[in-house]
């Protein structure tokens, strides 16, 4: 697993704070970055009661099943796709309690053929509000495009708490 910057540690802290301070939770749906967002998130001090839960989900099974995503939908755009990041922060919106889900789908490294390593779909939803991001990383390789994909995150989740 990678290990966060101090700079990403800090910054975390502060979108927590923010989310206490709002009276918000938040829920993260992973799959390219396998966790790491939860864990930087859940590794704040004072602060644990503002993160809900984590679904990381791989595979495209584990979004269909555990995020109550429409494999049709999978299939139709693939699951590095504004559609299916979309649908996975709203499955984590409402397969949680939280305020706040922030999705995450790429391809960290090289994928099959056709696949372009390095891109990184996001998705924020808080309540009928839906934030997307898309990302070209490039070959960068997997630890570099995660911690930027950490960074694209916390973007998100800002935007998403300020309204």
């Amino acid at each position: 697993m990678i290990a966060a910057s101090d700079a990403q540690l800090s910054r975390a802290k502060r979108v927590m704070q923010a989310l206490k301070q709002h009276e918000l939770t938040i829920a993260t749906a992973e799959s390219c970055t396998g966790g790491v967002l939860a864990s930087i998130l859940t590794d704040l001090r004072g602060l644990s009661h503002v993160f809900e839960c984590s679904f990381v989900v791989y595979s495209d099974q584990a979004k269909c099943d555990l995020l109550g995503i429409d494999r049709v939908l999978v299939t139709n755009f693939g699951a590095v796709s504004r559609e299916v990041a979309e649908a996975m922060a709203g499955g984590a919106l409402r397969r949680s309690r939280a305020s706040i889900a922030i999705a995450i789908t790429g391809f960290a490294g090289p994928g099959g053929e056709g696949d372009e390593e390095g891109l990184v779909h996001f998705a924020c939803a808080r309540g009928q509000s839906l934030r997307h991001r898309e990302k070209h990383f490039g070959p960068i390789g997997r630890d570099r495009v995660r911690r930027h994909a950490i960074d694209s995150a916390l973007d998100l989740i800002e935007e998403a708490i300020a309204g």
